[in-house]
């Protein structure tokens, strides 16, 4: 089996994403979890450009990696210096480093409007930075900038940028396509080319994104023998990203036949792609390929029936492969057999023609005709769904509440919300204030709720939107409309999604919070309701 190194460069290139800032914590523990996932070079940062970068450096020297050689980023050296006298350069042997891809330019273009020197005298920075650097590390990329851009405008030039790099003692020759925009068959005509004109070079490739074609580039490139795919996580990355690593690796080993991780760590995708995501402070993109939430989701009763029966009539891949799941979403589009394919994940085996399937199509229609959507806010539903099989535990009921707005010229507004609950028996009357209606109604059910529950200490609020449903009714629309609320929220285990509808925006806020304190308490209840072996007539819980 062929096989292909994983470079992955999200701790550099990955941070030039706009709104995208790691600190130095948060880089040592992305590349712990990169270590994990089996990929072969982490691309620590560029030491000679920023302190977060030189501190990396510094303390991932306290740790062993198992699986990554740990790499550093640098340019070739100023044309107003030597080698031996450029701190860039300085900077990567300071690192301590084993492995470093250095960058020059090979687009003529750049040589003359960018760095403003000549032609040979850029020849002359890519042999003289590398020669210098060969003896100091175990392994030596160039990373050849604007290649493919460089080579359709001057070919010759861009493959003695090549030759140069290769005579200076380079590993491997990372073919760049740092603009995004070259297409796949330029892409495969120019590597050709390459290939001819420097007979057994190894060749590596990084993309970038801005043409939607980074990992249909960097897949034809391996298919045509690169050995080294540079790229990010989730394709974080400068403009529209770099080629993303959660793509290029499923589709090397699961559709090319091409060795980079291994089988047993790509079980590990979705999860490192979404730790990656969490700790970058991104939200994870739902429809991302291969790993995202919905990349297995089905909606429509047509498809689920049809998955049900043989998951490959709409899944190109197991998704345990990497390490996801399929996924049956509740709608207005929904059939019994999406709501047969949820029962059975909660342990029951229902019938299509059960009269509680139907009772709760139904339902689940008539909800989501007023603007509940259950496919985004699955705890809701399995919430609606258990309450429909006759589940008749109440972890604590509604008495009434109150919300009141104060506002004043000298003074930042504040809400004030009172709540009167039956829990376990007795009533429970607080009262909080809180930046907002919202906050302040989370404060007093939680200050209400958590000498009975002190579990809901680790549930915190995640998310939380709000939309106006395009739904008129004889209250004439507007500001009268129906909204939705969604509100996410999680604990150190889990992440859930819950949903309310109401003219009111405090009612349908409510009903999301009460929603998201049920599920939780739910789901960390010992004594809950056991799963059924078979029909739904459980006796309800006590």
């Amino acid at each position: 089996m062929r096989q292909a190194s994983i470079y992955d460069t999200t701790l550099r290139d990955g941070t030039q994403a706009e709104e995208l800032h790691l600190t130095t914590e948060d880089k040592i523990r992305i590349a712990h979890k990169l270590d994990e996932l089996g990929v072969h070079y982490i691309e620590g940062g560029w030491p000679g450009s920023n302190p977060t970068d030189r501190q990396f450096f510094k303390e991932i020297t306290n740790y062993e990696m198992k699986n990554a050689v740990i790499s550093a980023f640098g340019s070739t050296h100023s044309a107003k210096t030597s080698p031996e006298s450029d701190p860039n350069l300085k900077a990567i042997i300071e690192a301590q480093v084993t492995a470093a891809a250095i960058f020059g330019k090979t687009w003529d273009f750049h040589v003359t409007h960018a760095l403003r020197v000549s032609l040979p005298r850029n020849l002359e920075l890519i042999s003289g930075s590398l020669a210098f650097l060969r003896p100091s590390l175990k392994e030596l990329f160039f990373d050849a900038e604007h290649f493919f851009d460089g080579f359709k405008a001057n070919p010759e030039y861009a493959i003695a940028c090549l030759k140069a790099a290769r005579e200076a003692g380079t590993d491997v020759l990372v073919l760049c396509d740092t603009n995004g925009g070259t297409m796949p068959m330029e892409v495969s005509e120019i590597i050709q080319k390459v290939q001819a004109a420097l007979p057994g070079a190894a060749l590596g490739i990084h993309t970038h994104n801005d043409a939607e074609l980074a990992v249909a580039n960097s897949i034809e490139a391996v298919r045509l023998g690169a050995v080294q795919v540079q790229g990010t996580m989730n394709g974080y990355g400068e403009r529209c990203g770099n080629a993303n690593l959660c793509s290029i690796i499923p589709n090397l080993e699961l559709k090319l036949g091409v060795r980079t991780i291994g089988p047993e760590n790509m079980k590990k995708l979705a999860r490192v792609a979404n730790y990656v995501a969490e700790t970058a402070n991104q939200r994870p993109f739902p429809r991302q390929p291969y790993v995202g939430g919905s990349a297995f989701a089905h909606k429509g009763g047509i498809h689920v029936s049809a998955v049900v029966k043989n998951p490959q009539t709409y899944e190109h891949i197991d998704p345990a492969h990497v390490g996801n799941a399929s996924r049956v979403l509740l709608s207005d589009l929904a059939g019994r057999s999406n709501i047969l394919f949820k029962a059975r994940q909660y342990g029951y085996d229902l019938d299509k023609d059960d009269p509680a399937v139907l009772d709760l199509l139904a339902e689940l229609k008539r909800r989501e005709s007023t603007g509940y959507d259950y496919s985004v806010a699955e705890a809701s539903y399995e919430i609606l769904f258990f309450r429909m099989m006759g589940w008749s535990k109440r972890y604590f009921q509604l008495v009434n509440f109150r919300v009141l707005d104060a506002m004043s010229v000298d003074a930042e507004p504040f809400s004030e919300a009172t709540v009167m609950l039956q829990v376990r028996g007795e009533v429970a009357h607080t009262a909080a204030t809180g930046r907002g209606p919202v906050n302040a109604l989370d404060m007093a059910l939680r200050r209400a709720l958590e000498p009975s529950y002190p579990n809901l200490a680790q549930m915190r609020l995640l998310d939380f939107k709000v939309r106006v449903m395009s739904l008129v009714d004889k209250n004439g629309g507007g500001t009268a409309s129906y909204v939705r609320v969604l509100i996410e929220s999680g604990d150190k285990l889990d992440r859930w999604t819950t949903v309310g509808v109401s003219h009111n925006i405090i009612e349908a806020s409510w009903q999301a919070l009460v929603d998201s304190i049920n599920y939780k308490l739910f789901k960390d209840d010992p004594q809950k309701w056991p799963k059924p072996g078979g029909k739904h007539d459980a006796p309800a819980a006590k």
